[in-house]
């Protein structure tokens, strides 16, 4: 339960990763998901393609009766490979595919991040920005692949792998920020709310 008169914290994704990085930070955020078709969006790079996405989704979410009088939080995740934007892979052939041209190879995880404040006053106070992070896959073999294609994980994931699942073990490292690969980098949102006239520490939960 959030601190008394602290602001509404509005997460606009079904992320279960997201939602357990801004609880593990002391947050307590409602979700309301935005329904957005990600598919029907474009834009010119990966990069820009993770801001539309979740710009899109805090949006949508921020429009919303429910969403009033609360800070408004859209993410989106995109793996950029050879100059592609890979979101959730179409299907189990799709995400063994990928990892076949993944494995051994780096990519960059882009999220973006979209902070919308629908608090009276605020007049619909928007910031957004990308955050970026190389990850360095490892060389899992073509069973271990089928064997994690399998377990429907990568399906539901952006870039068809997470660090805090199954696939763990297939990446040897990355350069910048853990929770940006998880779906929201806690260090970008502090700075987009702080732009927003707001601290990190109003949005602690009590206890």
């Amino acid at each position: 339960m959030a601190r008394m008169n602290s602001p509404r914290l509005v997460l606009a994704s079904a992320s279960p990763a997201r939602l357990a990085l801004l609880r593990q930070a002391g947050m307590a955020p409602e979700v309301i998901v935005s329904g957005v078709d990600e598919d029907a969006l474009t834009a010119p790079t990966p990069s820009a393609l993770a801001r539309v996405l979740a710009e899109a989704k805090a949006t949508a979410v921020a429009e919303r009766a429910e969403a009033s009088e609360a800070l408004v939080v859209g993410c989106d995740s995109v793996l950029e490979l050879d100059g592609r934007a890979l979101g959730k892979p179409a299907d189990a052939e799709d995400a063994t595919a990928r990892w076949k041209d993944m494995r051994g190879r780096s990519g960059v995880l882009h999220t973006g991040h979209c902070v919308i404040d629908t608090r009276s006053g605020a007049q619909g106070a928007r910031v957004s920005v990308t955050a970026s992070t190389t990850v360095h896959f490892g060389e899992p073999t073509d069973e271990e692949i089928a064997a994690y294609v399998a377990t429907g994980e990568p399906l539901h994931v952006a870039g068809a792998f997470t660090l805090d699942g199954r696939s763990g073990p297939f990446v040897d490292g990355i350069e910048g920020d853990h929770g940006n690969v998880l779906g929201l980098s806690l260090p970008t949102l502090r700075r987009l709310l702080h732009e927003l006239g707001v601290s990190v520490t109003e949005l602690w939960a009590a206890g």
